[in-house]
């Protein structure tokens, strides 16, 4: 017997009337079922057909009250945008967890673009000062722009914006975006990348993952009480910002599982015994976050984000009838 499968579009996901904030607590809720151990969730695997690209399997399922199953399958793509083509593009399925039959296939580029954004509001909520007052953000892509807007949910006191890429361009249309959202902020448009980092409260790095990263931030720059958060691995942050840190992961086995393939995560970046915690266990309220001091976090993006942010879509998307049902 034919089952059928319901595809959401972007275009419906974007009609949902899904916030931030919403996406920021199902992330945490899945944090914390990853933490109390209440699903699987195996590191990301992945291929790479061509230098610093990569094709990741994201499976998760998060039991509990949560009791959701899928796996995202997506691409990141340094090369695609001087194409005129998206760096992220995928799809993610969600499965009947009773009977493994897909029950959902949506955008996998939407749903990494918020749910990154939103483990990085997570986890400054847990680790930012209430004060904060002004964010960098290095690289003013897709990732620069959601993690803007999960600071802003944190941060009530945010007055300054400072941005830098290596693209004046993407700056510009960055700023022109985003100061509309932060009216009361100002956006101030770096050309130098220490002048960007030095006294800033925040620091989000959303550069272009690469295998062989020339780490062009080191602590020198940043000051002793920023929260520091890398979106994109190793590539930016130099490994003396997070020396003898308060170091935070999104989830322990992955980080580590990726450091120990040989690629990511080298030379002098914190071994399994510098970490202090994971997202999991803050979220599960077996470890506490700190607020001063250094500290910072690598967050790789983790399946139970995917798996919680596609429910979310899914579920919103059934009640407001919207999605197209195809036959498998």
């Amino acid at each position: 017997m034919p089952s059928e499968v319901l595809w959401i579009s972007a275009r419906e996901i974007d009609q949902l009337g899904i916030t931030m904030l919403d996406i920021m607590n199902a992330v945490e809720v899945g944090f914390a079922a990853i933490g109390r151990g209440e699903g699987e969730m195996p590191a990301k695997i992945g291929i790479h057909s061509r230098e610093d690209c990569f094709i990741h399997a994201m499976p998760c399922y998060l039991g509990g009250d949560i009791d959701r199953a899928g796996v995202k399958c997506v691409s990141g793509y340094p090369p695609n945008p001087a194409k005129g083509l998206p760096y992220i593009t995928g799809i993610m399925l969600l499965n009947d967890p009773d009977t493994g039959i897909p029950v959902a296939v949506m955008d996998a580029a939407w749903v990494t673009a918020w749910r990154t954004g939103a483990a990085s509001g997570v986890y400054a909520r847990h680790f930012g000062h209430p004060d904060t007052r002004s964010v960098t953000i290095v690289g003013t892509g897709v990732q620069g722009r959601v993690n803007l807007l999960a600071m802003k949910e944190v941060f009530p006191k945010l007055t300054e914006v400072r941005c830098f890429d290596i693209f004046e361009s993407s700056i510009e249309k960055f700023i022109t975006d985003m100061q509309p959202k932060l009216p009361e902020a100002s956006f101030i448009t770096c050309t130098d990348l220490e002048t960007a980092v030095k006294d800033t409260d925040v620091l989000i790095t959303c550069t272009p993952i690469v295998e062989a990263p020339e780490r062009s931030i080191p602590q020198s720059w940043v000051k002793e009480d920023c929260l520091v958060i890398s979106v994109d691995y190793d590539s930016a942050i130099h490994e003396d910002v997070f020396k003898d840190a308060n170091f935070t992961c999104d989830n322990r086995n992955q980080y580590v599982w990726t450091q120990e393939q040989g690629t990511y995560f080298q030379n002098g970046y914190p071994l399994p015994a510098d970490i202090t915690a994971d997202m999991g266990e803050i979220c599960a309220g077996q470890k506490q976050g700190v607020r001063k001091g250094k500290r910072g976090a690598v967050l790789m993006g983790i399946a139970s984000h995917d798996i919680m942010t596609a429910s979310l879509i899914y579920d919103r998307a059934t009640a407001a009838g919207l999605g197209t049902k195809v036959e498998l």
